[in-house]
């Protein structure tokens, strides 16, 4: 019989549908868009064309070489296809009965090494360390810019997820309203703790680590979870043990653990589901409140194995194929090579 499951910090309803559940290999590769390759010699993110995008923001080079020019390990870049402008004042006006913003902010692209064929789970544990600086420090400079209310970080990975260059690479997004889907989440932690006096996240992790039936890994800083109430197939959480409001306040040492096991997240999915399409959002507390300990940030990561249909865009609950727990132990029987997590 199918199930309904409650989000404990959203409150929003998912169907489990656990008599359609579908096995790892139900997800076939065949039916998903690959990015065209591209030749090296006209990507725009490639070493040495670097006069094909508009100059860098923050670059990790070698001692010597020069400023836009080739020499980096880590780039940050304007996106040439800005879905908000640097530019411009902050106006706000009423239409008739509606609201008007301009359209500021940031936007941003991190390309996250110069290898032109290799992704981010195939990166060294030290080249992802130097992309969570990367939004650290771009996190840090678009913070003091008065008009942005939230920084966003996503990647895309795949035509399914909405990735067009096939170059590693990730985005930054300031946007000057803080979006409601951060909202829904910040009225789920306050009211959790208005009636338990605790941290929702915190509860989660406590229980997630005691049940262990959809912990994915875990290491000294993080959790991976399959979250009870998953809206989709292997969609998961990694999760700070310690609570924390903003990712931007990671020492060295947890910056080391978060990529640690991102990397060994990021891989599980590749083996277990051959390379699949993914979106990741990195959800941290709004600027103007990201020093205060209401909130935990996490790290979200969803497949992009089903698409939603009629009833998921009329309703908003989403009807998931693959039980969390189903799904977590099909990650924690993946061998992992490098990596220091261990399993649930």
């Amino acid at each position: 019989m199918p199930e309904l499951r409650k989000d404990i910090v959203t409150r929003e309803w998912i169907i489990l549908a656990k008599e359609r559940a579908k096995r790892p290999s139900d997800f076939s590769k065949a039916d998903r868009e690959e990015i065209p390759k591209t030749d090296p010699a006209t990507c725009p993110f490639c070493p040495g064309n670097e006069h094909m995008t508009p100059p860098e923001l923050l670059a990790y080079r070698r001692k010597g070489t020069e400023r836009n020019g080739p020499g980096w390990w880590v780039r940050v870049i304007p996106n040439k296809f800005a879905a908000l402008s640097y530019e411009g004042t902050l106006e706000h006006k009423e239409v008739g009965i509606y609201d008007v913003m301009s359209g500021v902010g940031a936007h941003e692209v991190v390309v996250e090494m110069p290898e032109h064929d290799k992704q981010l789970f195939q990166a060294d544990k030290k080249q992802i360390e130097e992309v969570i600086w990367a939004y650290r420090d771009r996190y840090m400079a678009l913070r003091e810019d008065p008009r942005i209310k939230y920084i966003l970080i996503f990647k895309n990975y795949g035509v399914t997820a909405g990735s067009s260059i096939a170059h590693s690479h990730s985005q930054i997004v300031g946007t000057p309203v803080i979006p409601q889907k951060i909202m829904s989440k910040i009225r789920g932690v306050d009211q959790y703790r208005e009636y338990v006096e605790k941290c929702v996240y915190c509860d989660v992790i406590d229980w997630e680590l005691q049940d262990g039936e959809r912990v994915v890994s875990e290491n000294e800083s993080f959790v991976t979870i399959a979250p009870f109430a998953s809206r989709s197939p292997f969609h998961l959480l990694i999760l700070p043990k310690e609570h924390c409001s903003c990712f931007a306040r990671m020492d060295r040492i947890t910056i080391a653990d978060f990529a640690s096991i991102l990397k060994d997240t990021l891989v599980r999915l590749d083996k277990c589901l051959n390379n699949p399409p993914y979106n990741y959002t990195l959800i941290t507390a709004p600027v103007e409140s990201d020093q205060l300990e209401n909130f935990h940030w996490h790290l979200e990561i969803i497949p992009r194995l089903t698409t939603p249909a009629g009833f998921e865009i009329g309703t908003s609950i989403y009807i998931n194929v693959t039980p969390p727990e189903e799904a977590a132990r099909y990650l924690r029987e993946i061998s992992v090579d490098e990596g220091e997590c261990k399993t649930g």
